[in-house]
Parts: structure tokens; C-alpha cells; sequence
């Protein structure tokens, strides 16, 4: 059954690595989550077929948002992103949470168009993998 992405949010880490909290970052209005698995060829001149294996696991996440000045989600992610440091993240959905891993923020974007919300969107790779919560 299909479900309404209103119900899939992203929250951050605003505690501790030993005592987490997550709080969801306001405003979210829509977020991808990409996986991928690196082929590793393993084929050779005595066949024409390809061969592969799997390779390195890796994930992203992009992330739009309204821009709220007061968020304290989004001030949490900025120092983050600026000091270079992970942080760790949450999926849930419907209300459940669902599995959560470290990111590493990779670029944040503020955009103020004249007339208009502004938004802000923000890019993450993945540090290891996602565990179930």
C-alpha cells in the first residue's frame, strides 16, 4: 500500500551520542533518500557476458525545507555542517520510527526569493550504515 510522504520525516540528534533526543527539523517539505551498491566487474577476456559482484554500500539524503530563522534543528545542523562534524539522524514513518545513522552534512543552500518562502535545502552522506531502531 502506498503511503503519503507527509508521514516520512528526518530527525536530528539535539542530544547527546550517549543520551540521543531526536527532534524533527520543522518545516521539512519533501526528502530523497538514495541507496546505492558499487559493481565490482568481475569479468575477463574469455567471455564476452559481464560478471559483478557487489561492492561498496553507500547512501545520501537531500532535504527541502521552509526556512524558519528560530529553528534550534536547523542551528544544531549549521554548526554541524561548519565544524565538519557527523550527525546523527532518524527516519521515521507514519510516526514510527524507523532506522537512523550518521551523516555527514555536505551542503547547505539558502534560498530568499523576492515574493516568496524562503527555503532551505540541505545535502547528506551517509557514514557506515542505516540501523533499524
Amino acid at each position: 500500500m502506498a503511503i503519503n510522504g507527509t508521514t516520512v520525516l528526518i530527525g536530528i540528534n539535539t542530544g547527546t551520542v550517549a543520551a540521543a533526543v531526536f527532534a524533527v527539523l520543522g518545516s521539512q517539505r519533501g526528502v530523497t533518500i538514495d541507496e546505492n551498491t558499487d559493481p565490482i566487474d568481475g569479468s575477463s577476456k574469455d567471455s564476452r557476458a559481464r560478471g559483478v559482484d557487489a561492492g561498496r554500500y553507500s547512501f545520501s539524503l537531500s532535504l527541502d525545507a521552509l526556512y524558519v530563522q528560530s529553528s534550534s534543528e536547523y542551528a544544531i545542523m549549521k554548526q554541524k555542517f561548519r565544524a565538519g562534524e557527523k550527525l546523527l539522524i532518524r527516519h521515521s514513518k507514519s510516526g514510527v520510527d524507523w532506522e537512523e545513522a550518521n551523516v555527514l552534512i555536505t551542503n547547505m543552500s539558502e534560498d530568499f526569493p523576492d515574493q516568496a518562502e524562503a527555503t532551505i535545502s540541505i545535502s547528506m552522506e551517509g557514514d557506515g550504515e542505516w540501523s533499524a531502531v
